[in-house]
């Protein structure tokens, strides 16, 4: 009997042609609801999962045959890491499948930051030419400051090479990673020096609220404020305070505290984040290109085929 595994997200068909291949037997509902998937979890040995919900001890404890669990993009938050572990449940993530998508979409929020791209458009398409009030800044010469230096840091910093910057990186869980692209520094040197700042950090317990007022109180310069990574570690009304108080000239936001409407309309921040100016706003799309959709899945199908190996 081939062993099986439940996709309950979208994903790339090469991920189950390179699984079948492997010998393993695909049940592809990419529709299933959380509780449906909970109902016949215990019949699989594996599950691929993006976002729809949450791999917690529920799911674990229901899912008996579970030996693996494939997360189809880089972040493991919507998963019960530790409880998982217990289980002898092999995690299985694809940062390297997203990382080129995630470092391309942070440049371009930050050009398009500096230049006025979005307030110069709405206001050609009203009507009006301002040239002095989208007068922007050059990249050349800025520091940019980067938290968390793993595969989605470091795309970034090696995207930037070719812009002319000195790029500073910080890593609470990394020593010694200063390479051709980034140099190692304290948290106290990105504060001090950093005229961009970029989050390339998953979300735990302690990134949880990371970017509130008092952090972003301490930066020396304006600073133009990226976030790719996860909504919750930068608090939205402190980048909105900063913003007001000069401390952040531009914030381009892919992921926000809380995401998807109604949700999001309903949040005591959100009409100030709508009307502001200097904000860019994308619908947790970093990481979700054409090209990343497939890649992520040759990841997963590679790493799963190291699984099998060690059988």
């Amino acid at each position: 009997m081939k062993h099986r595994i439940l996709i309950a997200d979208d994903i790339h068909p090469v991920f189950i042609e390179q699984a079948e291949a492997m010998g393993y037997s695909c049940d592809y509902q990419p529709t299933i609801k959380a509780d449906e998937a909970l109902h016949i979890i215990a019949d699989y040995e594996g599950l691929v999962i993006r976002s729809k919900f949450n791999v917690d001890k529920q799911v674990i404890d229901a899912g008996i045959n579970l030996r693996f669990v494939c997360r189809a993009g880089a972040g493991m938050d919507n998963i019960d890491e530790t409880y998982a572990k217990q289980k002898n449940i092999v995690l299985i993530n694809a940062s390297e499948g997203n990382r080129d998508a995630v470092g391309e979409q942070a440049i371009g929020l930050l050009l398009a930051l500096m230049n006025h791209f979005n307030t110069a458009d709405a206001e050609i398409r009203a009507g009006k030419w301002l040239r002095e009030a989208n007068r922007g800044y050059e990249l050349k010469g800025k520091t940019v400051g980067i938290i968390g230096y793993g595969f989605m840091g470091k795309s970034f910093a090696k995207k930037l090479s070719g812009f002319e910057v000195n790029v500073i990186a910080y890593d609470k869980y990394k020593t010694g990673f200063s390479d051709q692209y980034a140099r190692e520094v304290s948290m106290e040197e990105i504060v001090k020096h950093s005229d961009v700042l970029s989050l390339h950090i998953p979300l735990t317990a302690e990134t949880n609220g990371l970017v509130d007022d008092e952090y972003l109180y301490h930066f020396k310069k304006p600073i133009f404020f990226i976030n790719t990574s996860r909504g919750k570690v930068a608090s939205v009304q402190a980048v909105l305070n900063a913003i007001k108080a000069g401390k952040i000239l531009g914030a381009g936001l892919d992921v926000l505290e809380v995401e998807k409407f109604p949700a999001l309309a309903q949040q005591p921040w959100f009409d100030e984040l709508r009307q502001s100016g200097k904000v860019i706003l994308t619908p947790h799309v970093a990481g979700w290109t054409f090209d990343s959709y497939r890649k992520v899945s040759e990841v997963m199908a590679d790493k799963l085929s190291l699984l099998k190996i060690e059988e």
